[in-house]
């Protein structure tokens, strides 16, 4: 059986790996949910198929990632398929994309795949419970908790850009974060190693104060930057501020020491750097 990919939600870390997928002899089925976004994953190179109007092709699939989030009542892909997904004892490899939060807040220090899940939030607790309950499927599970995502189009270059960045300041506050072309060599490199049970942290090298990232964003865009404002009295979305109540600095050893991962984007200024360099050299080529 050629290699398959069935990615359930099919969005902007798993359209990353797709494209490294593709780029070999591999086939890629991917869900969304409007025929709009089908057609544009179509145009990427993915067989794609609005689920759950149409039944999820687990036969035709060899590895499986799974990116839809938990809601408070539970993980809607086993809620509509568990049956279907634990009865696919064919499946090599199955990736669940979950989330740092399920660390909790360690006051800044640091934590790594050996800290017990002491989630804070009620976004947190909900991956904490959906790790488990895929856990207990006995399929060939690998968990990537994921930090702050950012990548083209997606982060504090496009905050900074359309002027909603603010440099929110807590005493003490760092967050993780990640490239999504390292999230997609991550996962490449899982697929390639399989280890059925591990957990992943997957990181950049350098947590750091969000408003400090913001500042960098901006000086490299030549734009202002954003004034600082302080928690207490800033207005932000409870998901906003819930990001807030934790603090911690994650290792991502095991992905360099199990899965041999080099990161492109080490730190936040590499990766804006990047991300930069990309824009210009896409732009230089449309004018030509």
């Amino acid at each position: 059986m050629k290699n398959t990919l069935l990615s359930i939600g099919h969005g902007f870390s798993a359209q990353a790996l797709a494209r490294r997928l593709l780029e070999t002899e591999w086939r890629v089925i991917g869900t969304t949910r409007s025929a709009e976004k089908a057609d544009a994953l179509r145009a990427q190179g993915v067989d794609a198929l609005i689920w759950p109007d149409e039944p999820l092709p687990l036969q035709e699939a060899t590895h499986l990632l799974v990116s839809v989030a938990p809601t408070g009542s539970g993980d809607p892909v086993l809620e509509l398929a568990g049956d279907r997904i634990s009865a696919s004892r064919h499946l090599k490899w199955v990736g669940y994309l979950s989330t740092t939060a399920v660390y909790g807040d360690h006051k800044g220090s640091w934590v790594d795949e050996s800290t017990s899940p002491a989630p804070t939030t009620e976004r947190g607790e909900a991956r904490a419970r959906a790790e488990t309950a895929w856990a207990a499927l006995g399929l060939p599970l690998h968990v990537f908790r994921l930090a702050g995502i950012y990548g083209p189009g997606r982060g504090p270059l496009e905050k900074v850009r359309r002027g909603t960045a603010r440099r929110i300041v807590k005493r003490g506050q760092v967050f993780s974060r990640i490239h999504v072309d390292d999230i997609a060599a991550v996962l490449a490199a899982s697929i390639e190693r399989p280890n059925p049970g591990a957990i992943y942290n997957v990181c950049d090298d350098e947590p750091s104060p969000p408003e400090d990232v913001i500042e960098h964003a901006a000086r490299l865009s030549g734009l202002p930057v954003p004034p600082v404002v302080d928690l207490d009295s800033a207005e932000v979305s409870p998901m906003a501020r819930s990001f807030y109540a934790e603090s911690k600095r994650v290792r991502n050893n095991r992905i360099k020491d199990e899965l041999g991962v080099t990161l492109k984007y080490p730190d936040y200024r590499s990766g804006l750097a990047a991300l930069l360099d990309a824009e210009a050299n896409a732009d230089s080529s449309n004018s030509c």
